[in-house]
């Protein structure tokens, strides 16, 4: 069997924030960028990595759910609990000075952990948690 991570998705409750933040914060290109149903959905990548997309989706797209559903998926959201990625980088420090310069949300600065990465970790706009990591040396 041959698979390969083909998209993984974010939800962000407003993609004009999270897009630049996405885009000229964390460098990754903009490929797709599609609104249906009041509803907007934004693929991004990195251009290394062209097979492999990110997608930031709406909270909750389904058209059939409850008010109270969205009530708990926003409030999931806001605590950053729906999702996490993490991001591997030859330079763990410089990426983490690079995004703190241009103001992300510092959730743990550089640190080498027990399980051999050193990595840090940032929330994006919507509250996610977004990991930087790289094989300690």
């Amino acid at each position: 069997m041959d698979i390969k991570l083909s998209q993984c998705f974010i939800a962000v409750d407003d993609h004009d924030k999270a897009v630049p933040f996405y885009r000229d914060v964390l460098g990754l290109e903009v490929r797709n960028d599609v609104g249906y149903g009041g509803m907007r959905w934004v693929t991004l990548g990195a251009p290394s990595q062209p097979d492999v997309d990110i997608v930031l989706e709406p909270p909750l797209a389904d058209p059939n759910a409850s008010d109270a559903d969205r009530e708990a998926v926003a409030e999931l959201l806001a605590k950053g609990l729906l999702r996490g990625v993490i991001f591997a980088t030859e330079d763990c420090d410089a990426t983490f000075e690079r995004i703190r310069a241009a103001g992300g949300e510092v959730l743990q600065e550089p640190i080498d952990q027990h399980y051999g990465v050193r990595d840090c970790a940032f929330r994006d706009p919507a509250g996610n948690m977004l990991r930087f990591s790289q094989p300690r040396k």
